[in-house]
């Protein structure tokens, strides 16, 4: 879905007081090919900036939590910096960052290995930054858990025949065990979408960051492996391999259960 590439009128008044310089001709729609996502590209004094607006104000208050522990986490070229930020709007203004998305670039084997290791390697050091994480916190991570768990019953209704009995028993077996898997497992502050679509590639520099933080929240760590785990490694082993050579470690057995 595309969007008006000007800003609504209100949006545009509250960036001019943050964005010094911008250029209204050169607003650009970057917005994801989904209903809820709005966001610009700006052109101002000190380059570009990403203007983004929230379909809800958890998502807002997420991305600017997100900043701020990339911030912490990550070097200062390898996550967008908060410009600005409006609660009433759920709007923020990012700073740039060079590079192109992940997803989809034709990269050779070799630097897409490299690109993956040091997405696992900037992953590590995002989750050993840590963040507090109280009782109540943890009781709702593990709820959080146990309620996925149960929602497997329902794409099994709605596949009905489209699955052997075999595997709706295996789905529900990997239901059962999942909360008593994620128990021990470690926690972290998550990116919540760690996958090449919100990875930057600049491939003259040499140079990986991160973007859009809007699910950022305390959680399991390996949850944030589930995309790759999914999508991309069942036929890029050496992806794999090159991604956990970064981050640091090699998987547990309960976090391998888990994932798979």
């Amino acid at each position: 879905m595309t969007h008006a590439t000007s800003l609504p009128s209100d949006l545009h008044q509250w960036v001019t007081r943050h964005v010094v310089g911008m250029d209204t001709a050169a607003v650009t729609d970057a917005s994801w090919p989904r209903d809820d996502s709005r966001v610009w590209r700006v052109r101002a004094d000190h380059g570009e900036a990403f203007i983004k607006l929230y379909p809800s104000l958890e998502k807002y208050e997420r991305e600017v939590k997100g900043c701020a522990h990339a911030a912490w986490a990550l070097a200062d070229t390898e996550a967008p910096h908060l410009l600005a930020s409006d609660p009433e709007r759920s709007a923020v203004v990012l700073s740039a960052l060079p590079g192109r998305v992940v997803r989809g670039l034709p990269l050779e084997q070799t630097e897409e290995q490299h690109v993956h290791r040091l997405a696992g390697d900037l992953l590590r050091r995002w989750h050993d930054t840590p963040e507090p994480i109280d009782d109540r916190e943890h009781q709702r991570i593990m709820a959080s858990v146990t309620a996925q768990a149960d929602g497997a019953a329902v794409p099994l209704e709605r596949l009905g025949d489209q699955l052997s009995p075999a595997e709706q028993d295996l789905v529900r077996d990997a239901a059962h065990d999942l909360p008593d898997l994620a128990r021990p497992l470690p926690l972290a502050y998550r990116h919540g979408d760690y996958s090449p679509r919100n990875w930057l590639w600049d491939e003259a520099a040499g140079h990986h960051s991160l973007i859009d933080f809007e699910e950022s929240a305390p959680g399991i760590a390996v949850e944030d492996l589930v995309w790759l785990c999914g999508a991309a490694w069942p036929i890029r082993s050496d992806l794999r391999a090159a991604f956990l050579t970064g981050y640091g470690r090699p998987l547990s057995s309960t976090e391998q259960r888990a994932l798979v």
